[in-house]
């Protein structure tokens, strides 16, 4: 099992050629704008109203130690990320810290855990768009808004984000940074319009009781209930910080640009959702927004500011594809960097005079396409909240085995509190991993036994390092 556990060298970034070398264009305000872009997105439109469903006034407090599993997730891929300033994030981590065959593994989640994510905002955006198409009076052919599960032919609007994201990325990186920098703004001051209006409501009965199911999960007529069963599908709506990790290599100055990018968009976030679920169940008894599919909107449109409750949607409309952006740069980068180590077909590996990786970006952009457009994700999108619980497993046992098997590296930026910061981060997400619904496990183990297949076949032979 030797070919397992074989490990890339971390000064590994000096040993490509040009034609396998990303250009450094990024500085840390697109950083912390690419996290923000890629964590503040469908989490905090749509899930605020599933965890208060769930926890009611105490989503807030779900909201925290969700956020908390995620800080402590953050503080060790800033200690990695500077340490080992190459894209790939947790796959690239795992490779020099405890093997290939583990590296591969979380490399093959990630994949999956992007896709799922691109294809899953891609169909919620296109519910949002023709939405808004309706009510200006253009209405299009039912065949071409959903795909064959619900009877039309494919999902036209989630296609057509997916292309024009992926155009972007296509232009330079950053260029497509620099727009997702001003739809990140737009999408910060549609939230802080919303907290504006709704603390003027602010009633503090709409608080009691605190905690009216209680603090851990459990099932109450069929549906889960308690704090810890809104924080378990709450951590969608955090991760994406290490989205930024995956731009190491395009980092102008890594050791700084990287560790504001990625505490500070966490930070920032954490912050975010605080003050507005505050204002949300400040404003509005939770049970009157918990079930709306838009309760950012349906609290203004209550307390009487319908054309706020427009502007919201229309924020949705438009920066959501500041997630699919962040997403579907990370996947490419992921697939870029495998493709790279030989893992998989080093043709994808290549990128053009403007340092993009053109094939993988294509290959990335057609798989997210046809997901989104043809088939159902309601079952699947879970998925990916497995693979990044396992990055992030991934990621704290780096931290702790590097600190043990080379204390000599420098490291720019050191997890404080190692010790219990990465167990904790490894804890927790073990735990949300165990929360998560059954079938989810299995499909994520057997997207996983195919990916041990691939590596066993291809990857293993193919290996830079074999």
């Amino acid at each position: 099992m030797s070919f397992f556990t074989r490990m890339k060298p971390i000064s590994a970034a000096t040993i490509y050629d040009p034609s396998q070398q990303l250009k450094r264009t990024l500085s840390w305000p697109h950083l912390v704008a690419l996290g923000v872009g890629a964590i503040v997105g469908t989490g905090i439109y749509t899930l605020i109203g599933v965890g208060a469903d769930r926890a009611g006034p105490a989503v807030m407090l779900a909201f925290l130690i969700a956020g908390a599993v995620c800080a402590c997730a953050a503080l060790c891929y800033a200690e990695l990320a500077t340490m080992m300033p190459q894209s790939g994030s947790a796959y690239t981590y795992t490779y020099s810290a405890i093997g290939e065959g583990s590296a591969w593994i979380v490399g093959w989640s990630l994949i999956l855990e992007y896709s799922v994510v691109c294809a899953a905002v891609a169909v919620g955006w296109s519910g949002y768009a023709v939405g808004f198409l309706i009510s200006a009076g253009i209405h299009l052919p039912p065949e071409l808004l959903a795909g064959p599960h619900a009877g039309g032919i494919v999902n036209l609007p989630a296609v057509l984000i997916v292309a024009a994201v992926a155009g972007m990325l296509l232009i330079g990186t950053r260029e497509s940074a620099t727009v997702n920098t001003f739809l990140v703004l737009f999408k910060i001051a549609a939230l802080a319009l919303f907290v504006f209006l709704a603390l003027p409501a602010f009633n503090g009965a709409n608080f009691t009781p605190f905690m009216p199911y209680g603090f851990s999960s459990h099932v109450v007529d069929g549906q889960a209930r308690g704090v810890m069963a809104a924080a378990s599908i709450i951590f969608f709506a955090f991760y994406g910080f290490d989205a930024v990790s995956t731009a190491a290599e395009e980092a102008k100055n890594p050791a700084r640009d990287l560790t504001i990018g990625i505490i500070g968009s966490m930070v920032a976030c954490t912050i975010i959702y605080i003050l507005v679920a505050a204002a949300a169940v400040g404003g509005l008894p939770f049970v009157e927004f918990a079930t709306s599919e838009e309760p950012l909107a349906h609290v203004l449109r209550t307390l009487g500011h319908p054309g706020a409750a427009t502007m919201i949607a229309a924020a949705a409309v438009i920066a959501l594809p500041t997630v699919i952006l962040a997403f579907m740069y990370g996947q490419s980068r992921i697939f870029f960097v495998m493709a790279r180590d030989r893992l998989l077909p080093e043709r994808f590996g290549r990128v053009n005079k403007a340092g993009t990786p053109v094939a993988v970006t294509i290959g990335t952009a057609a798989v997210v396409a046809v997901i989104s457009g043809i088939f159902p994700l309601a079952e699947i999108a879970e998925l990916a909240n497995a693979g990044t619980l396992l990055a992030f497993v991934a990621v704290g046992v780096c931290v702790l085995v590097l600190r043990r098997t080379r204390p000599e590296l420098p490291r720019i930026f050191r997890t404080p509190l190692h010790w219990l910061v990465a167990p904790l981060a490894v804890i927790g997400c073990i735990y949300l991993f165990i929360s998560l619904p059954g079938a989810t496990q299995w499909r994520f183990l057997i997207w996983n036994i195919i990916g041990v297949a691939v590596y066993l076949l291809y990857g293993r032979v193919k290996s830079r390092l074999a």
